[in-house]
């Protein structure tokens, strides 16, 4: 039996045997007693304190069989409450409920941040990158087993919980999320939730797994912003390793190395920043010795600048991508953001 549920069976049968007490010794006791009697007696018989009886039972043999049969109820269901108490701090379950409530505080103070839905390999996979380059995200599975198991290996916040439950997804922050992505271990509940998360938050980006090719279009059409084929990219990585295998080895060795997780990112000038209006040339983008710019997107733009020049003018809302560390991405997002207006000087 669950602890906890033995908890709450345990109290209830505290209640039920104190109840009993009172109701027993007031009976016994007649008009004599009165109720408050009856609580004391029933206390100090629970609490095995020993104090003198309210009332002597010593004329009321009926009284002494009570109190006796009351005596062994009330030690065997202290026994049974202390045993369930014991299991439930020993096995953990005190400080899980504990962690669980400072892990719903750390939700609820994030925003901008992804959604990881379901645990198999695709989402162990997105879990490790999303932590190596050190990104805030949320995971959501229904199987406790299967986060233990992840949570044994690395550290993150998550929800347990069904992510087609509108108040799962609710406790999980979808509403303040940037991007949610849907490992689930079909495409029909991956659909499902893309429809339910498009709801919650029509502005998030949603990227499905799809697992039949066919399928896509229809996650697409539902809501997702890409659905994605495990398959399909296996395919496309063997036969690249194949044709182009030096250029596979440098992108193998770029996401596989320790020392510096370099990645392909981007950074969006947001509107008032200072880069906005400034040419490359005018900027110390390219001084960064751990930031290589790659390409230019124009918002609304159908195509990239590749390799900018340095007379490029950058504007706002433009998405700059880089080949860069999760570090100096961050420097380069307070580069792109909004410009905070300085404090006047009195």
């Amino acid at each position: 039996m669950d602890s906890r549920k033995r908890i709450f069976i345990s109290l209830g049968l505290f209640v039920t045997v104190f109840l009993i007490g009172v109701a027993g010794f007031k009976t016994i006791g007649g008009a004599e007693w009165s109720l408050l009697d009856a609580v004391y007696m029933t206390v100090i018989t629970v609490g095995t304190v020993g104090y003198g009886e309210t009332h002597d039972l010593g004329g009321n043999p009926a009284a002494r069989v009570f109190a006796a049969a009351y005596i062994i109820l009330s030690l065997g269901t202290i026994a049974f409450a202390v045993t369930s108490i014991t299991a439930f701090v020993v096995e953990g379950e005190l400080k899980r409920i504990l962690g669980r409530r400072k892990m719903e505080k750390e939700i609820s103070r994030l925003k901008g941040h992804d959604i990881v839905c379901g645990a198999d390999e695709t989402a162990q996979t997105i879990i490790r990158e999303l932590l190596t380059t050190k990104r805030d995200f949320v995971v959501v599975e229904p199987d406790r087993a299967k986060i233990d198991k992840l949570a044994a290996a690395a550290t993150f916040l998550f929800v347990e919980g069904d992510p087609a439950d509108d108040e799962v997804l609710k406790k999980a922050g979808i509403e303040r999320a940037r991007g949610i992505l849907l490992s689930l271990p079909t495409d029909e509940a991956n659909l499902f939730v893309t429809v339910t998360a498009r709801q919650l938050n029509p502005q998030i980006r949603i990227v499905a797994k799809g697992i039949d090719v066919k399928s896509h279009e229809k996650m697409v059409r539902a809501g997702a912003d890409y659905a994605v084929s495990p398959t399909f990219i296996g395919g496309m990585r063997m036969v690249s390793q194949l044709v182009r295998p030096a250029a596979v080895t440098f992108l193998d060795m770029m996401l596989r190395e320790r020392d510096k997780a370099f990645r392909v990112d981007e950074v969006i000038v947001e509107p008032g920043s200072m880069l906005a209006g400034k040419t490359l040339a005018e900027t110390t983008i390219r001084e960064k010795r751990e930031a290589l710019l790659v390409a230019v997107k124009r918002e609304g733009g159908p195509g990239y600048i590749f390799n900018p020049p340095a007379d490029t003018v950058l504007r706002e809302k433009d998405v700059l991508v880089f080949i860069t560390t999760p570090e100096s991405r961050k420097e380069l997002e307070g580069l792109a953001g909004r410009c905070r207006p300085q404090p006047r000087q009195e």
